[in-house]
């Protein structure tokens, strides 16, 4: 009996051992299992913040790439002005001077220019003086017998006149200029009604 006794409890020792040894591995699988899910979880959560911080540095990155380009393509501009535009002061510094030049060669009789070297002096400085301003991109504006515009135009007077169709340039008391397309004097003229 002895024998027998000694067999059940060898056998409960075992059963037990095996239940324990399987509630235990169980046990050790399950936590194996949430340690795993916890780093999973954790890696997705690191992986989630740094996805998070490239997408905000790109945009980063977009935003001053194109804050740059808009930089560079505002200083071109300005490069392209200041060499269109930069002698803009000087030149309308010397429009009085051609505008008095031309003052007195029309106020010399027409006698007097057909003999007078001094008048043909006047006329060639006049003329080379249109070419100088011509080559740096300084043209005179048309204004006599066209239709008044205030871009290019500044009236000073207005009258009724017969052969003049209503809003046209009838009289130049100044003459205006454009430097590369931009007026940097308006003509001074008189309107009709």
């Amino acid at each position: 009996m002895k024998k027998t006794r000694d067999d059940v409890e060898n056998k409960v020792v075992n059963d037990v051992n095996e239940t324990v040894d399987s509630d235990l591995e169980a046990q050790m699988e399950e936590l194996g299992e949430q340690a795993r899910d916890q780093q999973n979880d954790s890696m997705s959560e690191l992986l989630s913040k740094k996805e998070e911080e490239v997408n905000d540095l790109n945009n980063r990155f977009m935003r001053l790439n194109a804050d740059f380009q808009n930089y560079k393509k505002r200083v071109e501009k300005e490069k392209a002005d200041i060499y269109q535009f930069g002698n803009e002061k000087f030149i309308t510094d010397l429009l009085p001077i051609l505008d008095n030049l031309e003052r007195a060669y029309s106020s010399t009789n027409e006698e007097a220019m057909a003999s007078d070297s001094i008048a043909k002096g006047v006329e060639m400085v006049i003329q080379q003086f249109k070419d100088i301003l011509k080559k740096y991109g300084v043209e005179e504006i048309q204004a006599k017998g066209e239709e008044f515009d205030p871009n290019l135009h500044h009236a000073v007077m207005q009258e009724d006149h017969e052969d003049y169709e209503s809003n046209r340039v009838i009289d130049v008391f100044q003459k205006g200029y454009t430097l590369n397309g931009k007026v940097i004097r308006p003509s001074m003229v008189k309107v009709s009604n």
